[in-house]
């Protein structure tokens, strides 16, 4: 599916197209991602990146891509301890 925009030019002009492409492709991936309506794997294809590469763009936008307490956490190390 496509969808156009509408961009005034002088906003356009500061980047190509191709790189504003990607840029609105990644925000909205990382938009998707953060309000839990895709997963991360998902994300990251509509991004346009590989996985790893869209954990750093979260990353590098604050969202966390391991949603767990750190009670959560110690409970799961403790169970790998048992038998």
């Amino acid at each position: 599916m496509q969808i156009a925009l509408e961009l005034p030019n002088d906003f356009v002009a500061l980047q190509s197209v191709a790189e504003l492409q990607q840029e609105v492709a990644s925000a909205y991936a990382l938009w998707l991602y953060q309000r839990e309506r895709v997963t991360l794997a998902k994300a990251a294809e509509l991004a346009g990146l590989d996985l790893y590469g869209f954990m750093a763009l979260c990353k590098s936008n604050q969202i966390a891509v391991i949603d767990i307490t750190r009670e959560e956490l110690l409970e799961e190390l403790a169970g790998l301890n048992t038998p």
